[in-house]
């Protein structure tokens, strides 16, 4: 099959391509830490992963200049999803080693402006990471954000309408662990696609070729 390729064709989703797609739901196990008894349990299953997806819940603030401390952190292995309420526990030594272990692969997107929010609580070095907002490039995926890129791999929507909610209440509700639950799970399906092979820019219904006349790409599956 010969397909045209292009150094300048990107692959990208309009903001109504991604409304239009259904929404994703997570399938995995939930696991709530806020307890300091319950978190060597968790670090120990993490630490036997392979892999772990990465991401960062804070407080939404509504005044200029007032900032809130990072309240949850999700860290997933492919089948389990812990959530850290860090307003609850700190950012104890074994979360620490964790971001700090340059051995264990870790997953995330947009991780600097995570790492600068939890600087704010204690210094820490975090290693072993890849930036999916980078890794995507060499794809052409020419999108930043989590619901693009997912949206543009799996043909399905992760809903954001959890994001500005109060991370720090008492309870956290069921609608507000998936969210954040789905969102570090679906950082290790991303990159899982990606290397796999699965994925090829130039047979994506997302290609798109800027400035110029698009070329006809033939049907991948005739």
């Amino acid at each position: 099959m010969n397909i045209p390729q292009d150094n300048q064709a990107i692959v990208t989703i309009t903001k109504d391509q991604l409304a239009k797609l259904p929404a994703a739901s997570f399938s995995g196990s939930i696991k709530l830490i806020d307890r300091p008894e319950d978190v060597d349990q968790a670090i120990a299953d993490l630490k036997a992963s392979q892999i772990i997806g990465f991401d960062t819940e804070t407080r939404p603030t509504f005044k200029k200049g007032h900032l809130h401390n990072v309240s949850l952190m999700q860290l997933a292995t492919p089948t389990t999803c812990y959530l850290f309420r860090l307003n609850h526990i700190g950012l104890v030594q074994g979360l620490i080693d964790i971001l700090q272990d340059k051995e264990l692969l870790k997953v995330g997107l947009s991780i600097h402006d995570d790492f600068h929010s939890l600087r704010r609580i204690a210094p820490i070095e975090p290693s072993g990471f890849i930036d999916l907002q980078q890794y995507v490039k060499k794809y052409k995926i020419a999108d930043n954000s989590l619901s693009r890129i997912y949206g543009i791999l799996f043909g399905e929507r992760i809903s954001k309408g959890q994001r500005l909610t109060n991370w720090e209440a008492e309870i956290l509700s069921p609608a507000q662990q998936t969210y954040a639950a789905l969102d570090a799970m679906a950082c290790i399906k991303i990159y899982n696609h990606l290397c796999s092979g699965a994925f090829y820019p130039y047979t994506s219904s997302y290609l798109v070729f800027p400035d110029q006349e698009q070329p006809s790409i033939p049907n991948p599956n005739n």
